[in-house]
């Protein structure tokens, strides 16, 4: 009897573990900074923001991570060219926006439209919106959003526009 109940203790045990949430950190090997230092690099080396909305438990997110982060030439191309920024929609913690208010990452994540995980937001170095794009993306999609952003298309048209035209 004291032995089958331990044994269901430890059934449950396992089963719990197993059906604990996914975590989706930024991925591994990239210089994702917090939202604060993000902006000011993007600031001093005049390089336009990626900014990562992510969550623990986001399957997408770690789907992201491990599908697509883990490429080769896009880990190169993003460090090199952007100041990458990777936030948690869901946290607490206080950030101050390019135009020096103060807000938790979560209330950026509601005004940004992060309403679901993955959410990459390209920005200018000053922190002005270029493109929200939601959800699990390719290597190919963000070489095609790295061409729309360096390329200065965003300032002529729509991401939407610049897609269809496939430069």
């Amino acid at each position: 009897m004291i032995l089958r109940a331990i044994f269901a203790h430890i059934a449950a045990l396992f089963a719990l573990i197993l059906s604990a949430p996914t975590l989706a950190d930024p991925p591994a090997g990239y210089p994702f900074l917090d939202h604060d230092a993000g902006l000011r690099l993007a600031r001093a080396e005049n390089r336009p923001i990626l900014l990562y909305f992510g969550r623990y438990g986001c399957a997408w997110c770690d789907h992201t991570n491990r599908k697509t982060f883990v490429d080769p030439g896009l880990k190169k191309l993003l460090s090199e060219h952007y100041a990458l920024i990777y936030a948690d929609a869901e946290s607490g913690r206080r950030i101050r926006l390019a135009s020096g208010e103060r807000v938790t990452e979560a209330e950026l994540g509601t005004r940004l439209g992060a309403f679901a995980t993955p959410l990459f937001v390209f920005m200018s170095p000053a922190g002005e919106l270029i493109a929200k794009i939601p959800g699990y993306k390719t290597v190919d999609d963000f070489l095609a959003y790295d061409r729309y952003v360096r390329g200065g298309h965003h300032r002529e048209k729509s991401l939407a526009e610049f897609l269809a035209g496939k430069p």
